[in-house]
């Protein structure tokens, strides 16, 4: 089990690889052969980050009274 450092470090080192994607990805014009992998790689950057902030804030309690 990881500590809620860890998770929270591993979300700030993948914020900053969607920045650099979001960088390389903004000269690009839109119909570029290059754009729809590191559209691709920044999705799956978005799910991972999503996944982790979900542990973080992972809802506690039940879901029916």
């Amino acid at each position: 089990m990881r500590t809620e450092h860890q998770i929270q470090a591993k979300i700030n080192e993948l914020s900053l690889q969607r920045r650099s994607l979001e960088s390389r990805l903004t000269p690009l014009a839109p119909d570029s052969p290059q754009r729809e992998p590191l559209n691709a790689q920044l999705a799956r950057l978005e799910d991972m980050i999503l996944m982790l902030e979900w542990v973080l804030n992972a809802p506690t309690g039940k879901y029916h009274a």
